[in-house]
C-alpha cells in the first residue's frame, strides 16, 4: 500500500441501535486520522505545543456503505490541494482488508496563527511536507496487523 493508513476499531458507543456507525462519527474519525497524518509528516511537537494550528472551514462527507460495530476501519489521508493559507485533505474509509471505499471526506483547513487565530500563509516547510505526504506509513490503533 502506498497510501498513508490509520487503522481503528469501531466501538459500541459509536454505533446506533442497529450497530451501524453513526454518521457524525466520521467527522471524529477524520479528525483522528488527520492528527496521525500530521504526526507522520513530522509535526507531532508542533501539534502538541500549538505552534502548528489550523481550523476546519468546510467538510463534505459521502457515504457509500455502512461500517458496523467492532469492524476495523482503514482510513487513508492525502493532500488534495494547497492554497496560499488553506489546504484540502482527502480522506477515504475502507473496511480493513478491502479495497472498496465506503466513505469519503474532503476537508478544507485554513492555517492560522495559534495566538491570534488569524489566517496565515502556509510555511515553505509545511507546504513541502503536505506535498510529500506520508505514503507507506501505517498507524495501527486497532492491533489489526499484529
Amino acid at each position: 500500500m502506498s497510501r498513508f493508513r490509520y487503522l481503528l476499531r469501531t466501538r459500541y458507543n459509536e454505533c446506533d441501535a442497529q450497530k451501524v456507525v453513526f454518521n457524525a462519527r466520521y467527522g471524529d474519525y477524520t479528525d483522528l486520522a488527520t492528527a496521525e497524518y500530521f504526526r507522520a509528516l513530522g509535526y507531532e511537537k508542533e501539534m502538541q505545543t500549538g505552534e502548528l494550528d489550523f481550523q476546519l472551514v468546510k467538510q463534505t462527507t459521502e457515504w457509500r456503505a455502512p461500517a458496523r460495530y467492532d469492524q476495523v476501519l482503514e482510513i487513508s489521508v492525502a493532500t488534495r490541494h494547497l492554497g496560499n493559507t488553506s489546504f484540502t485533505l482527502a480522506t477515504e474509509f475502507r473496511l480493513a482488508g478491502e479495497e472498496r471505499v465506503i466513505v469519503t471526506v474532503e476537508t478544507v483547513y485554513v492555517h492560522v496563527d495559534h495566538h491570534t487565530l488569524q489566517k496565515m500563509p502556509l510555511t515553505p516547510a509545511l507546504r513541502a511536507a503536505l506535498e510529500r505526504g506520508a505514503a507507506n506509513v501505517t498507524i495501527d490503533h486497532a492491533a489489526y496487523l499484529t
